[in-house]
């Protein structure tokens, strides 16, 4: 019961009131400023390049905004990544891609009802072109998910010790990169809620599932490869359950004071047995 209590208190907090306020607003703009480059405008850029460039710019943006607030998910794929590697209770998730979706929503009906219906297109919606067949599509989903989902937690892993630059920017760049693979498979979603959104505005839902359960796999599969094989995490098997839970977060000052007590002891103790 107390635990249920403390979990509700923190719910209902200040600071994870404004977590889930910049995952809404962050998406939202995101989708909004994306959406916009896949609009019928006279195009002064390539099309690929103007997409490919807006989206890389957006989530940079985005990201600079919201990191120190919510950590900048904007991404259901990005959240079940972080879930994965137990950075984030399962309530908090299911609520961060509860308002991810929303904002997606938002973002996208306003750009919808603001913007002439002549320049609408086919709205942003994720389509296989080219021949792309929807397994080739959800492999292609995969793939470039991995490699942003990989770059945002090697940018972001406050273990690192070298100098890893901007994050943002190193996350940007990773958008754009996928973006100029993907856009000619599956138009590159690389997150559902983006996709979902101008689906729903215009109702056009062929072959959703590739741009949901793609991306999704790419963020589980660089979630296992980062945290268990390139660079596994030393926090205890207790702590995971517990933060998953939503009873434990390395976030807040007592729980990261416990935390680096028990990775100087995990330290010394490897370092014994090596010595040993």
């Amino acid at each position: 019961m107390a635990n249920i209590v403390a979990m509700l208190k923190d719910f209902f907090s200040g600071s994870f009131l404004r977590s889930l306020f910049a995952e809404f607003l962050g998406t939202l703009f995101f989708v909004l400023l994306g959406l916009s480059s896949t609009l019928s405008w006279p195009k002064a850029l390539p099309a690929a390049l103007q997409i490919s460039l807006t989206f890389g710019l957006a989530i940079a943006t985005m990201v600079q905004t919201m990191g120190h607030i919510s950590k900048a998910h904007l991404n259901p794929a990005v959240t079940v990544a972080f879930l994965l590697a137990a950075h984030i209770s399962i309530s908090k998730a299911v609520l961060y891609i509860t308002v991810q979706v929303l904002g997606a929503v938002v973002g996208a009906g306003l750009l919808y009802k603001f913007t002439p219906s002549n320049l609408h297109g086919n709205f942003g919606v994720n389509l296989l072109s080219n021949g792309t067949s929807p397994g080739q599509g959800f492999a292609v989903e995969v793939l470039t998910t991995m490699q942003l989902v990989l770059c945002i937690f090697a940018t972001t892993d406050s273990h690192r010790m070298d100098n890893i630059g901007s994050p943002s920017i190193s996350i940007g760049l990773s958008v754009t990169l996928g973006h100029f693979l993907g856009i000619y498979f599956t138009g590159c979603s690389m997150n559902p809620a983006r996709s979902f959104a101008p689906a729903l505005i215009t109702g056009n839902f062929t072959d959703h599932w590739v741009v949901w359960v793609g991306p999704m796999a790419g963020g589980i599969f660089a979630s296992l490869i980062y945290n268990f094989i390139l660079f596994p995490s030393k926090i205890s098997l207790r702590n995971r359950l517990a933060i998953l839970q939503g009873n434990y977060d390395p976030e807040r000052e007592g729980d990261r004071e416990e935390h680096r007590k028990q990775s100087i002891e995990l330290n010394s103790m490897q370092n014994n047995m090596e010595t040993g």
